[in-house]
């Protein structure tokens, strides 16, 4: 999947069409992301401020001034690494009625680290009953 840059993408309507192709109706759904300068995250999906807020905070902890020795793609490239140490690679979601079972007011994000746009991979394992 290709990232928009720096910031948070809903994938979880992508994972429910997996897993509506798949059959399982009840199970669990193991979603990796293969990169170290990405992450996921299972947040807040209604108000985008919320979102807005995580890059910020984030940002302020790894913060592309801070003088990094490792600066080999770029000055977003080390700090982008430190984002994902203080993250998830993956994520484990119950499936129910065919579709990961988040709360209400839940989405799953890939966060992108990076300031340009990526090519992501994810692992998706599904594992249940139909």
């Amino acid at each position: 999947m290709r990232t928009r840059g720096r910031g948070l993408q809903d994938v979880t309507e992508a994972i429910n069409l997996i897993l509506a192709k798949s059959g399982i109706r009840t199970g669990l759904c193991t979603i990796f992301v293969q990169h170290t300068s990405a992450s996921l995250l299972i947040q807040e999906n209604a108000d985008p401020a919320v979102r807005r807020d995580l890059e910020r905070w984030v940002a302020d902890l790894a913060p592309e001034s801070r003088h990094w020795e490792h600066q080999d793609e770029g000055p977003d490239d080390m700090p982008a690494h430190a984002r994902s140490a203080i993250t998830r690679t993956s994520e484990t979601v119950p499936i129910t009625s065919g579709r990961l079972a988040l709360g209400t007011w839940q989405g799953l994000y890939l966060w992108e680290h990076r300031s340009g746009g990526r090519v992501r991979s994810l692992v998706i394992h599904a594992q249940g009953e139909g």
